[in-house]
Order: structure tokens, then C-alpha cells, then sequence
């Protein structure tokens, strides 16, 4: 069992930066690949970000590549998006998931665990 608890959301002018963190518990954490996910209102959940278990790997959407990036102290059980030139498109609710995959880090569905979501605001 991995459970996940997100910090760091909050609400920034654009073109503002915000570090997210989410804390996992469980000794499997090192083994779960993380991804970052969000969803505005009446809007899909989309990919957002995601780290291989190693953290040697990372993938990003189109939407965020060059402006997001994504780390992980697997010692501290915790994986960090750092988010930069914020814009008001970004806003959601951004949820962090974990899971044992090596693949289609982009899918929802190849997730096990999701944490309870932090609020991103971004005002223009």
C-alpha cells in the first residue's frame, strides 16, 4: 500500500512559479513510478508530468515541457514538481499517483494510488 498526500498548491500571479510536493508512505515507494496529473473544472484529468521509479526517466506533456519539471528523493518518499512561468491555462486541481509501470506514464488508468489533489490557481 503507497498512500499519497500533495502540499504545495496555492495561488500565483502569471508567469509565477510554485514547487508541489507529494509525500508518500510505504516502504514500496522507490519501486512506483510518479505521475502528476490535473483537472479543471468540467475538464478531463490530464498528464500532466511523470518519474520512473529510478528517476532516470522523465516524460512531460507538450503543454508543460520547458516549464515543469519533475524530481524525487526516493530516501525522503517524496516527488516534487517544480512548476515555473505559470499560466493561467494552468490552473486545476493537480493530483499526484503512483504505480508500478514502466510504460504509458501518460495513462490514468496505469496508476494504483492517488493522492486527495492541491488547487493551483493562476491569475492573469
Amino acid at each position: 500500500q503507497v498512500q499519497l498526500v500533495e502540499s504545495g498548491g496555492g495561488l500565483v500571479q502569471a508567469g509565477g512559479s510554485l514547487r508541489l510536493s507529494c509525500a508518500a508512505s510505504g516502504r514500496t515507494f522507490s519501486r512506483h513510478a510518479m505521475g502528476w496529473f490535473r483537472q479543471a473544472p468540467g475538464q478531463e484529468r490530464e498528464f500532466v508530468a511523470a518519474i520512473s521509479w529510478s528517476g532516470i526517466s522523465t516524460y512531460y506533456a507538450d503543454s508543460v515541457e520547458g516549464r515543469f519539471t519533475i524530481s524525487r528523493d526516493n530516501a525522503k518518499n517524496t516527488v516534487y514538481p517544480q512548476m515555473n512561468s505559470l499560466k493561467p491555462e494552468d490552473t486545476a486541481v493537480y493530483y499526484c499517483a503512483a504505480g508500478l509501470l514502466g510504460t504509458n506514464y501518460d495513462r490514468p488508468g496505469e496508476y494504483d494510488y492517488w493522492g486527495q489533489g492541491t488547487q493551483v490557481t493562476v491569475s492573469s
